[in-house]
């Protein structure tokens, strides 16, 4: 199994992704409530381990 770099660099609610090579997605994060712009799906997070997922393509 190989090592995978990945490193987030954070502003305020965006969160910048990197991966080896370079710049890989930036994310929205406010309170609960998370948006990606690589997989296009909004994410709120519920209590304990659950979490809810709406993908832009089943809208």
């Amino acid at each position: 199994m190989g090592l995978v770099f990945r490193s987030r660099k954070k502003f305020g609610p965006l969160i910048l992704n990197f991966t080896e090579n370079g710049f890989s997605s930036w994310s929205l994060k406010v309170g609960r409530w998370s948006w990606n712009s690589r997989t296009r799906a909004h994410r709120v997070d519920l209590p304990g381990p659950l979490s809810w997922k709406q993908d832009k393509s089943r809208s």
